[in-house]
């Protein structure tokens, strides 16, 4: 993996003391070179408030409340992180035509539970705010959390992610 094409949308007024393009391309681009991606890799990364997420929420889920972060995956793995055998099942529909990148899928943040999570939680927006690409980031390699021994895995691989940035519940 070379190249990170990161499409993003800001649909939201609330800010924040960092950039929410670059903290978003470093977390994506170390989840893709933790997890082995071969492929340049693209994904779209909305921004939004609580309605916004709502509205998304129950227009894919049919779960008619908002939630801090989204995850809709492009590729259809087998196994967690195997690129490789994703994209062959449809190359046509993997890699973006007019830059070659593998497409990922879309992430969808909620700003105002990045601030009120933070809060909560005892640590900064900039960590909530990375802690939630990365979880979406690994959702968008095949990982998931429906039973404890995934869940283990995908929480540990997410902390690698944000350790190897330096981005610490203490920052």
């Amino acid at each position: 993996m070379s190249r990170i094409i990161l499409n993003t949308d800001i649909e939201t007024k609330n800010k924040f003391d960092f950039s929410m393009k670059i903290v978003a391309r470093q977390v994506i681009r170390q989840s893709m070179l933790q997890e082995g991606c071969p492929y340049d890799a693209e994904v779209s990364l909305l921004i939004t408030d609580s309605d916004g997420i709502q509205a998304i929420n129950r227009e894919y889920r049919n779960i008619d409340r908002p939630t801090d972060v989204l995850s809709f995956p492009n590729l259809n793995f087998d196994a967690p992180s195997g690129f490789e055998d994703a994209a062959a099942k449809d190359p046509a529909g993997a890699f973006d035509p007019e830059n070659g990148a593998l497409v990922i899928g879309d992430i969808v943040i909620n700003a105002d539970r990045v601030h009120s999570q933070a809060k909560e939680y005892g640590h900064s927006e900039k960590r909530e705010y990375a802690f939630l690409v990365a979880h979406s980031c690994m959702h968008l390699c095949g990982y998931d959390h429906m039973v404890p021994e995934e869940a283990a895995v995908m929480e540990a691989k997410q902390e690698q992610v944000l350790a190897a940035l330096g981005i610490t519940r203490e920052e």
